[in-house]
């Protein structure tokens, strides 16, 4: 169900883009465009490319809510911290290391790099 939710949601974004990029520029935003006609009305006339924008708009905000409340059912409700129990870390020391052995260099020049294991 999530997933045919998903799927409708990304087509409506994508129908959504390609309509609003298709409209004719308002000229409202930055003052540059070509709307109006020399005359600022308060309101135009309803194109049809408004309408479809507004019905996609708001099939995008209902697809919005219903991947919401999909997300919140399907939620367990607890913690991913509550979750499970803490892995165990193996202390593990490169090839030659002896783990929590100093891994500083040494500051004698003569005293090799590698510790003795023995």
């Amino acid at each position: 169900m999530e997933n045919v939710v998903l799927v409708v949601h990304l087509i409506l974004a994508l129908t959504l883009i390609g309509v609003v990029l298709l409209q004719r520029s308002e000229g409202g935003g930055l003052g540059i465009g070509g709307g109006g006609g020399g005359a600022m009305t308060g309101r135009s006339a309803a194109t049809a490319m408004g309408k479809v924008t507004w019905i996609l708009a708001i099939a995008f905000i209902c697809t919005s809510v219903a991947l919401t409340i999909i997300a919140a059912r399907d939620s367990a409700g607890g913690s991913v911290v509550d979750g499970g129990e803490p892995a165990a870390i193996e202390e593990t020391a490169p090839e030659g290391l002896v783990p929590g052995a100093d891994l500083l260099p040494p500051s004698d020049p003569g005293q090799p790099l590698v510790p003795d294991a023995n």
